[in-house]
């Protein structure tokens, strides 16, 4: 390796410097202490676990995005997070005992093996809240509301906020009686709308008349909430489970339409992102700057069961540092004082007690105050030491 290779960091793989970094840390502050207001609790999950806790509950594409590696002292395979609801439900099933709705929130870096999307970051700084032990509609709009507020945050009052609803094509798929293999076909050709693929499955498999056209129905149930009045006409002989989703999606709709109706609802009923994950409501938030969803969660009930203890759940999560690029860069108006080497070190200390932040002269150093970046210095005035501006 070449000296110039030893400072190259992995693909996907960066740092963050100043002063970007100590905005990146007041930005995390300041949404834990949004969190806090809402009384979610912080928990810090550890970056390494037993792979088996990483991967309970997850779906397959989570598991291939994990850091494998051996631990020496028992031989066990561990791996770093690629995602924080894992460890976040192992602490709500085993390590907490409330039955009541349990709200927490986290704040730390995740690792993926590949970047989730063309020019993602391989290391996002991870931030999410999550709400354990309700299955209502309310701990839902609770959640995506808080999602709202945390957009708002860096700017974003004014996101589009897809929903839909992941029991739909469950209740459909057990209608129709289908097999795993030919679940993961049909869920692959909604995905991409591709109707007459849909079509050309669900008459190879002679799915019941009654069952395939419904099907067919969701490649074009999307748009704005009256889209739900159309989904009730076509989907009028569902299973109850469909009709009942349809009623919850239209209440969340409704509900953060009169509470932010800056935000603009799109609903898409053949929605299934993360559907071997999710069990009910899933939603993303979308800006024009921004390729990706810049904000994403959803309904995933029994998320703990494999640590002992199924509940309800619901959340949401973002990536700190994507967030950081919205944020308006506030021009510097905190003091910066320079202490030259011979000032008294109590007179810093009492400074620094402030709350102040004072950079001090060192022997032999050649920058002077302003090439320090600083916008005030202590000056000797008749034998007095006073703060003055530069």
């Amino acid at each position: 390796m070449t000296v110039a290779d030893r400072w190259l960091l992995p693909d996907g793989i960066e740092e963050i410097l100043p002063p970007r970094a100590r905005r990146a840390e007041a930005l995390r502050r300041e949404m834990l202490d949004l969190f806090d207001c809402w009384g979610y609790d912080l928990v810090i999950p550890p970056h390494l676990e037993f792979l088996e806790s990483l991967t309970a509950g997850v779906d397959r594409d989570l598991e291939l995005q994990i850091f494998k590696v051996t631990d020496l002292m028992t031989g066990r395979t561990m791996g770093l997070r690629a995602d924080t609801t894992p460890a976040v439900a192992r602490i709500d099933a085993h390590n907490l005992t409330d039955d009541g709705p349990v709200r927490l929130c986290y704040a730390g870096s995740v690792f993926h093996a590949r970047p989730a999307t063309l020019g993602a970051s391989r290391a996002p700084i991870q931030l999410g809240a999550e709400l354990y032990g309700h299955a209502g509609q309310e701990s839902d709009i609770e959640v995506i509301s808080l999602m709202l507020e945390t957009l708002g945050v860096v700017g974003m009052d004014s996101p589009n906020l897809d929903l839909g609803h992941v029991q739909i094509y469950r209740a459909l798929v057990a209608s129709a009686g289908l097999d795993t293999d030919q679940e993961q076909l049909l869920f692959d050709a909604l995905q991409r709308k591709a109707t007459c693929e849909v079509e050309e499955l669900l008459a190879r498999w002679c799915v019941d008349a009654d069952v395939a056209p419904l099907f067919i129905a969701l490649t074009g149930l999307s748009g704005k909430v009256d889209v739900i009045a159309k989904a009730r006409e076509v989907l009028a002989n569902a299973p109850v489970e469909v009709l009942e989703a349809l009623d919850a999606l239209e209440n969340i709709a409704q509900t953060i339409s009169r509470q932010y109706p800056k935000v603009s609802l799109y609903l898409d009923l053949g929605e299934l992102r993360g559907y071997h994950y999710h069990t009910g409501v899933v939603f993303a938030a979308y800006v024009p700057e921004h390729g990706q969803a810049i904000a994403k969660g959803g309904r995933y009930d029994g998320v703990g069961r494999t640590f002992g203890r199924a509940r309800p759940a619901t959340g949401f999560s973002t990536d700190l540092k994507a967030l950081l690029d919205f944020k308006p860069c506030d021009v510097e108006s905190r003091a910066i004082i320079f202490a030259p080497a011979d000032v008294d070190s109590a007179i810093v200390r009492k400074l620094r007690q402030q709350g102040l932040r004072v950079i001090t002269e060192l022997p032999g150093q050649k920058t002077d105050a302003v090439s320090s970046g600083c916008n005030q210095q202590l000056v000797c005035r008749d034998g007095d030491w006073q703060v003055e501006s530069i």
